[in-house]
């Protein structure tokens, strides 16, 4: 109980008030200096230099549009002769910061709906009727079941269904892709920038770039860095991947670009950079559900009125635009807090050194008792004659 009463008077009736001591070592003044200099260097070359501590910044807000140029020609059993083009490829026309071009697909002709038997598999094939079960229908299905057995082939024999018939079939998936030459198509991409702290807009066609020089000039990230027309082949292949094996299956790439933007030079400098990547995964110890594809369906009447439809599952890469960036530009406000707070770090130094010098040193009892002066109150009651 004493030793707690101790402590607390101690707590309320003591006052600490910094010491000056000048310690004449080589040790320790080299020591001081040295984190001195490590808190100016990271103050002033990574504070103000590298990160521009000097400038207020902004984030950027953009827009993108994209075309698509390109033309092909396929004979296959199924279509006969086709042109291709970008009204045949590009699904939907226009997207929000994103394309999609169809390199693959699997087809079905000419369906009505009626009754058909069922895709093989597990679940549809059957050897009776007592292996349908009638209005069931399963997550992979392609209709409701009727609940009859029917021949599929002359081999094997499956549940009937209900649906658009025949029924697709898309256990294969072709290969080569159908529109192998998909890597030559190009694709434009037109980038819309504003730092709206400081309305300052621009955009990734500079202002040297004209008509003659944009319908000819194709990305080159050491030769033309900076034409905004983009073949589709190299950008796969910039992200380290194969175009012609990712157009079987489909996939995602990322076209990035980063503005970065000093706005204290000229505004000629704020430049775009553009660098690849594929967005989706691909593990090949685990590929299960691979690439990206999607089903739409043409639809048609014939002379009777009868209702027709051709079902497409594409497969193809949709190519995601993503902006990011910064701008910054000098302002007082940080400047002036950047600067108080490497003054503040200054004081580390002394912390630094009092720690090793009272505690780690061979002498800091000695420079303890130099640092630390104990003062007792000096107001002490005065004795008078009459109480000897």
């Amino acid at each position: 109980m004493a030793g707690c009463c101790a402590v607390l008077a101690a707590f309320l009736f003591e006052y600490d008030t910094p010491r000056i001591v000048l310690i004449r070592s080589r040790k320790v003044g080299l020591m001081n200096r040295a984190v001195q200099l490590l808190i100016l260097a990271y103050v002033i070359g990574w504070v103000f230099v590298w990160e521009k501590g000097y400038q207020e910044m902004d984030s950027v807000v953009s827009s993108v549009t994209t075309k698509a140029k390109g033309v092909t020609r396929t004979n296959t059993s199924d279509l006969g002769f086709r042109i291709w083009d970008v009204a045949d490829y590009v699904i939907p026309a226009q997207e929000e910061n994103s394309l999609f071009i169809m390199t693959n697909m699997i087809v079905t002709l000419n369906q009505t709906q009626g009754v058909c038997p069922e895709i093989p598999d597990k679940t549809s094939v059957c050897k009776s009727d007592a292996d349908c079960a009638a209005g069931s229908t399963g997550t992979h299905s392609n209709g409701v079941a009727t609940g009859r057995c029917v021949q599929f082939d002359e081999t094997v024999k499956t549940c009937e269904v209900e649906a658009w018939c025949p029924v697709e079939n898309d256990t294969h998936v072709p290969k080569p892709a159908f529109l192998k030459a998909a890597e030559n198509f190009t694709l434009l991409v037109k980038n819309n920038i504003w730092y709206p702290k400081f309305n300052f807009s621009k955009r990734n066609i500079l202002p040297n770039i004209t008509t003659t020089y944009l319908k000819s000039c194709i990305y080159n990230a050491v030769t033309d860095p900076f034409c905004p027309i983009f073949r589709l082949g190299k950008i796969v292949e910039a992200a380290g991947h194969s175009f012609q094996d990712m157009a079987v299956e489909g996939g995602i790439m990322g076209i990035q670009i980063r503005w970065d933007c000093n706005l204290d030079i000229a505004a000629s400098h704020c430049l775009p950079k553009y660098s690849f990547r594929r967005l989706d995964t691909r593990d090949l110890d685990h590929n299960v559900s691979p690439g990206y594809n999607f089903r739409f369906a043409k639809y048609y009447s014939d002379l009777t009125g009868v209702e027709h439809r051709t079902l497409i599952k594409a497969y193809g890469i949709r190519f995601d635009i993503i902006v990011f960036g910064k701008a910054g530009k000098f302002d007082i406000i940080p400047t002036m807090i950047n600067i108080g707070s490497g003054l503040a770090l200054l004081g580390v130094a002394t912390v630094l050194c009092d720690i090793i010098v009272l505690y780690c040193m061979k002498k800091r009892f000695y420079y303890r008792e130099k640092k630390y002066k104990y003062v007792e109150d000096y107001e002490q009651p005065i004795i008078s004659e009459t109480d000897r």
